[in-house]
């Protein structure tokens, strides 16, 4: 069910949300619009103080279209682009939890694939090696023991995690880091930037690959793996990530992608690269203006 508002003076977003939804609390509300269920003209937005004018039409959903797509995925077979007895590497695509919550305990890329590599009588054990956020596509690494993920992460300041990034604007200088603590709100579900007692180091490094007038490219490097990191750094330097309704702005899909990992592979000296290049929604984003 959604609800269907329209818009008949100049108002800011949450405000009009306010004055036309008064059976809702203002909580509620706020959920929603974070956590990408309202849309104006079809697009959907998450900034409370998005500018509407008369004629705007207004779209308020029970679920995200997220959530709608990550249901797609339960019939489609996960690409592995990485399989031994230790760990398999895979291409999550977009709009698909990386492990389960307790709402949606099918509906993520471990369930799928232990359920994809199982048989009858030898069902499979993986273990989540790191995530990725849900709107986030590419690399994603499993162990096939506790062991293993353990062992992996033990070096894992070490792996190389590169990301593409399609931002609003263009960065000057076009290339450089972050270096910058985060802070998880609880409260919000969100990363605050900047010192503060509870903020721990998070480092970021960035360069521009390609650029149009209005949007950029971005080859990302971490140094470190924090919760959102990519995504509120790059809003904290004024370029937002397209797609990102939490940090950033609005857009078809979240302008993020995680292009590559090397790691130490357990037990020996060996580097494991996993690569898995951006989809075709991700790149039509430097296109979509």
């Amino acid at each position: 069910m959604s609800d269907k508002l329209q818009v008949q003076v100049d108002s800011a977003l949450l405000p009009f949300l306010f004055s036309q939804l008064p059976q809702w609390s203002r909580s509620k509300i706020k959920q929603r619009l974070q956590s990408g269920c309202v849309s104006v003209n079809q697009t959907i937005v998450t900034q409370h103080d998005f500018a509407l004018h008369p004629g705007d039409s207004i779209t308020v959903s029970a679920t995200s279209s997220s959530s709608t797509n990550a249901k797609s995925h339960t019939s489609v077979p996960l690409e592995i682009l990485y399989s031994d007895r230790d760990l398999i590497a895979i291409n999550k695509p977009a709009g698909l939890l990386s492990v389960g919550t307790t709402k949606e305990t099918q509906n993520h890329a471990l369930a799928i694939l232990r359920k994809q590599l199982s048989r009858r009588s030898q069902p499979v054990q993986l273990w989540p090696v790191h995530r990725i956020d849900r709107d986030t596509s590419g690399v994603l690494l499993f162990a096939t023991s506790r062991a293993i993920r353990e062992t992996v992460m033990s070096t894992w300041e070490t792996a190389d995690k590169k990301y593409l990034a399609i931002v609003k604007g263009n960065p000057n200088p076009p290339a450089g880091t972050i270096n910058e603590p985060l802070r998880l709100d609880e409260h919000e579900y969100r990363m605050h930037v900047g010192a503060h007692p509870d903020a721990k180091p998070a480092v970021t490094h960035y360069r521009t690959e390609e650029y149009t007038a209005q949007r950029s490219l971005l080859n990302v490097t971490l140094e470190t793996g924090r919760q959102h990191q990519i995504r509120a750094h790059l809003s904290w330097l004024g370029y937002p990530i397209i797609g990102d309704m939490r940090y950033g702005i609005a857009g078809p899909r979240m302008g993020l992608h995680a292009l590559s990992l090397s790691i130490s592979k357990p037990g020996s000296r060996e580097i494991l690269h996993f690569e898995t290049p951006a989809p075709a929604d991700f790149l039509n984003l430097m296109r979509l203006i």
